[in-house]
């Protein structure tokens, strides 16, 4: 392997990657509203020389490269997304958005890899293709409007990769990895085992409004529905099970309108979280039967309406092992670290690598709490360009020797589904948009879906 090459063709890179996350550092934009990330993007993209293929009534493209051989073809994904985050020094005014995990250093290398790509002789000796992506809303946050979205039918699903794969964007592709920026005192952090999945849980409880001193007899309280409901929710938790690392936690959105009426609608929000599909599910089912016996409780009723959220990370374990010998290349043993463990956060790559072979990354260079109002970039060189290292010198690892090592991990890596229209029939089971009590002349019936 040419890594000198592969190097060289980064630094030429080092001027644009460093202005790219300035630039988007300054300018944050949350899921589903990054235009203006999309065309800073695009326009070096296209200045660079290639052709992009936009989402369109999204921000995102995507854009391909062929060696001139032919061979698998491996897809790279930048996130745009931003948090929010209003007590953060550097939050957008009005919005808090701000890049408090890292996108922005994504984005920022995803363009130093188009131009590394273009320098001489790298796609020398190499197989295949790459499908570099700048995608959409990763951060699972803003659920209320991104359902307004899917309602006009801009989207179905509330995360960008998962929008990318349904539109067919990462058809073709046989292969997936992406880095994310992370902290920690070596230049590179690794790789987990996996992470947690999720359903996105939108409810409304609803009850009668009434005067709250002088006739509360005559109201339906849907707040002390909702305060049942999460009581009832949190006499299960001792159902859940330890090892598939389950996580509840519901926030209310809107409590009521005035302090002397009787609130006749409050909204809440969470996730179920869990490290399968399964557990997720079962789990789901149990807290929207709560919900439903809390309303049910106080003569009232709940809405249920569970989304897709994100599926379970499950990273290759053959292209986790070829990204530590890509790190050898270019560092020295005890630069790197190889993590394990699982992680119970959530991930749209979780639905990546249920359909392909892909793995979540993560380089050093971020200090303070990731999406906390500290977080900031304390090293450039490794946020940004060994990251950029990295997945320059794990590509041509992929794609030399015809396509060799690419092949390899195709052919050994489990995936747990054999086509996205088999994954997608697998999460779409856990939709439900529904009342959970139906009052009827003939009894009472719960609906759960």
């Amino acid at each position: 392997m040419n890594t000198k090459l592969y190097l060289e063709a980064c630094e030429n890179a080092r001027t644009l990657a460093y202005e790219a996350e300035a630039y988007i550092w300054k300018h944050p934009e949350t899921g589903y509203r990054e235009w203006n990330t999309e065309a800073y993007l695009a326009e070096r993209f296209e200045k660079l020389g290639y052709t992009l293929t936009k989402a369109g009534d999204i921000p995102g493209f995507y854009t391909d490269i062929d060696t001139g051989k032919p061979g698998p073809k491996i897809l790279i994904f930048g996130e745009l997304d931003s948090l929010i985050c209003f007590d953060h020094p550097d939050a957008a005014s009005g919005t808090g958005a701000v890049h408090a995990c890292g996108h922005h250093c994504q984005a920022a290398v995803l363009l130093g890899l188009a131009a590394a790509l273009k320098e001489p002789g790298v796609l020398e000796g190499l197989s295949g293709s790459v499908r570099l992506c700048a995608v959409p809303a990763e951060e699972l946050i803003e659920t209320g409007w991104r359902e307004t979205l899917r309602e006009k039918g801009t989207i179905k699903y509330y995360g960008g990769k998962v929008e990318f794969l349904y539109r067919g964007y990462l058809d073709g592709c046989d292969i997936c990895y992406m880095v994310h920026t992370s902290g920690g005192d070596k230049r590179f952090v690794g790789v987990s085992d996996g992470g947690n999945g999720c359903v996105v849980k939108n409810t409304v409880f609803k009850g009668k409004a009434s005067h709250a001193g002088g006739s509360p007899e005559n109201g339906i309280n849907a707040l002390y529905a909702a305060n049942v409901a999460f009581t009832a929710a949190n006499a299960l938790r001792e159902t859940f099970w330890d090892d598939k690392h389950i996580r509840f936690h519901p926030i209310v959105t809107k409590g009521g309108e005035a302090v002397n009426a009787i609130p006749s609608e409050v909204v809440t929000e969470s996730y179920v979280r869990g490290s399968d599909i399964e557990s997720i599910s079962e789990v789901n089912k149990k807290i929207n039967r709560a919900f439903a016996g809390a309303a049910l409780a106080m003569g009232g009723n709940v809405r249920l309406m569970d989304r897709v959220g994100y599926f379970p990370l499950n990273n290759s374990k053959p292209l986790s092992k070829l990204g530590m010998e890509a790190l050898s290349e270019f560092m020295e043993e005890g630069q790197y670290a190889m993590t394990g463990g699982w992680d119970t956060g959530c991930t749209d790559m979780g639905d990546i690598t249920a359909v392909m072979p892909a793995v979540h990354f993560y380089c050093a260079g971020a200090a303070g709490i990731g999406h906390g109002n500290n977080y900031h970039i304390e090293n450039r060189e490794w946020a940004l360009m060994d990251s950029m290292r990295f997945q320059l010198i794990l590509l041509a690892k992929l794609l030399e020797n015809d396509a060799e090592k690419a092949k390899e991990v195709m052919e050994t890596t489990e995936l747990r589904y054999k086509s996205k229209e088999e994954y997608f029939a697998a999460v779409d089971a856990n939709v439900c948009d529904l009342d959970a009590v139906e009052y009827a002349e003939d009894g009472i019936k719960i609906h759960l879906n």
